[in-house]
């Protein structure tokens, strides 16, 4: 068994018990899908070493249909073809670019704009989406539930440098010289190279896993 194929089962054990749990009426049906909601958490806190109670306690605050969280990253260029980046405090200091969870009441487009307004200052133009990745068959570090990563193509319209209570710094790197401390939770170097690609090349479909 791989070290992550674990963490697979247990994510599907969750996701189906999370969508038993919203469909089933028999009290039966109901009891059997507590159970193996239980059983993920015993996993999961076998594998990770965290109490049991908070992996029962992050499992049951889930509800609904189980589908993939959405995650937002806005690739944003300026006339020098430099791409903006900023330090995230919640990852000791790392870089990544600016984005995050999308929200409800907000399109894609929409969340990725308010992401680098927030995190960044600047006001961007999408002018594409340059992919859809799956955060675990990219190579992120394991996390709990399974998560769509959208990166877009931006472009400057407005606004200036300013960090946020998310950011610490707010900076242009050039595609010879990014940052080697990257938040690899939220942004890979194979990403980055393949944003520069597609910045350069708007025609070029967007890319999926």
């Amino acid at each position: 068994m791989s070290d992550t194929q674990w963490l697979s089962w247990t994510r599907e054990l969750q996701a189906i018990a999370q969508t038993g749990l919203t469909f089933a009426d028999n009290p039966y049906d109901i009891e059997r899908y507590e159970r193996l909601r239980t059983l993920a958490s015993e996993m999961m806190a076998s594998a990770t070493g965290t109490p049991i109670p908070l992996i029962e306690a992050l499992f049951e605050g889930e509800s609904g249909y189980a589908t993939p969280k959405v995650d937002v990253r806005g690739a944003v260029f300026n006339s020098q073809g430099d791409i903006l980046m900023v330090r995230e405090l919640a990852d000791n200091g790392r870089w990544t670019l600016p984005g995050g969870w999308a929200d409800v009441n907000f399109t894609a487009a929409e969340n990725v704009v308010k992401e680098v307004r927030e995190e960044s200052g600047f006001e961007v133009l999408v002018r594409k989406l340059a992919a859809v990745w799956d955060r675990t068959r990219q190579g992120h570090p394991d996390r709990v539930f399974s998560c769509c990563k959208l990166f877009f193509i931006c472009d400057i319209i407005g606004g200036e440098a300013a960090t946020s209570v998310e950011t610490s710094e707010v900076k242009w790197f050039s595609e010879g010289a990014l940052p080697d401390d990257l938040s690899l939770a939220r942004v890979l170097p194979g990403q980055l190279r393949r944003v520069f690609v597609h910045a350069r090349n708007r025609q070029l479909p967007t890319e999926y896993d």
